[in-house]
Order: structure tokens, then sequence, then C-alpha cells
């Protein structure tokens, strides 16, 4: 029998109860899953090793792990499951991998692609965050002033910020770039409107964000879709968390086979 650290999780998992987390979950139900969402975590030592998770963004559940993020094996994985319940699927939420599109489209016939805002806004700070370098800001605190939400930040915050962009145009115009990236997702928009306020911004914004905006350019029928539902992958970040706590629990765990057992029994109701 595999060995685990029997320390108390923070989210109340009982560790005297792992052994009912054994159970055979290789059939896990997908009842009820309309909204999913697919992303990557790390589940071994090493960057090059990912998992590709499913959960359910209304219930907040994981629903499957991967043992790989390569596209085929996805699509092999998932058809495993029986073509009415993929046909049940109408939204798929997920970041901006190249992969993404064929697997949503071979896999759930009847979903709508979603790209996630906040892997757009993640892209499009951390090209301003290497703008900010470019121009020789680093100040401590800049990174922080510059990539926070401007409502966010509080009076003393923004004067600190406003002597940050004195300094620099570019950066300036950067800045109030991403600003006006993040207010278009705030704002209640359709699909169309949404849509054109994107196209109008790339268009603004492409001389100061070379590569977001071919990025976005890309994915856009994908990242407007977004306005239609305003689904997210927001619930996936408290899955991936939860994953990382079983994990340590888990040490010892080398078969992916009972390890993926155990995280859909773990989350099971």
């Amino acid at each position: 029998m595999p060995h685990w650290n029997p320390a108390p999780a923070p989210w109340g998992f009982d560790p005297a109860a792992a052994i009912g987390c054994f159970k055979d979950e290789s059939k896990k139900s997908w009842a009820g899953a309309k909204r999913i969402g697919i992303d990557e975590v790390s589940h071994r030592k090493g960057h090059r090793n990912f998992a590709t998770v499913v959960g359910d963004l209304e219930a907040g559940r994981l629903i499957e792990v991967i043992d790989s993020h390569q596209q085929l094996d996805i699509i092999e994985a998932l058809e495993q499951q029986p073509i009415a319940v993929r046909e049940q699927i109408v939204e798929v939420s997920v970041d901006m991998w190249v992969g993404f599109p064929k697997v949503v489209k071979k896999v759930f016939p009847n979903a709508t692609l979603v790209i996630d805002r906040f892997h757009v806004m993640q892209a499009a700070n951390k090209e301003l965050n290497k703008i900010r370098r470019q121009v020789g800001v680093f100040d401590r605190g800049s990174k922080f002033l510059l990539l926070r939400n401007g409502v966010d930040l509080t009076q003393s915050e923004r004067e600190a910020l406003e002597q940050l962009l004195q300094r620099s145009k570019r950066l300036r115009k950067a800045y109030e770039s991403k600003e006006e990236l993040r207010a278009i997702y705030e704002s209640p928009l359709t699909a169309e409107t949404g849509r054109l306020h994107l196209e109008e911004w790339l268009n603004r914004a492409q001389k100061i964000y070379s590569e977001v905006t071919t990025t976005i350019r890309n994915h856009l029928d994908g990242i407007c879709n977004y306005f239609r539902t305003r689904t997210t992958s927001g619930p996936m970040e408290g899955i991936n968390n939860r994953i990382k706590l079983i994990k340590r629990q888990a040490y010892g765990f080398v078969n992916f086979g009972n390890f993926r057992k155990r995280l859909l029994a773990c989350f099971s109701d």
C-alpha cells in the first residue's frame, strides 16, 4: 500500500478517510455538467510533466484528470465519455493554448469555446511588465502598481503610479491600454459589441502591444464568446489549489492511475 502523509489538510480533508478515496472512479459521472473548464497542472517534479484537468465550472468540481497535455491524448481520453454526455456540454472555457480548439471541436459537438478573460489579461500584463523593464523602471513595487487593476488602487498607490508614468510616455500608453482592455471586459457588452470594442482596441494598441495584439487576433472568436454568458475558468483556480493540497498528502503515489482515482474520489459528492 502506498505511503501518504497523514497530516490534516487545511481545507478539511480527513486523512483517516483516505482509504475511501481509492474507490474506482474510472467512470466518473459528468451528470449535470454543462459548462466545463480545461487546464493543465504539473503533477511531477519538473515543469515539463503536465496533466490535463477538467472541471465542472458550475459545481466547482473536478471531473477528469489526464496524464498528458498533448492534443491527441486529451481527445482520446475525453472521447471515453459517452457521446450523450459530451453532447450536453454547451461551453468549454480554456486558455490560449493552440491545441484546445481542435479538442473542443472534436470532443464536444455542441459546445462553444470560450477563451478565459483572465488568461487574456495575464498575457497583456506580461507584456506590460516587459515594457516596464525595457524603459528602465525597476522601483520596488512598480510591477504591483502597474499590473494591479486601477480601480483597486488606494489613493496613495495612484499617486505613486502617476510618478512612475511621468517617467515614460511609452509606459503610460501601455498602462492606459491595459486598463482600456480591462474596462472592455467589465462593460455590459453583447458578443457583437464586445467584438467591435476589442477590434477598436486592437487597432489602437497594436503599436504598443505587438505580441498581445497578435495573440488576441488569433483567438478573437473564442475571446468574444466570453460576452455571451461571461463564463470564466475562475473555479479552476480553486480546483487546482485543492489538487495541490491533495498531492501533498498523496506523497509516494507513483502510479498515475491510482492518483487519478484518488483525486476524482476526493472531489465526488
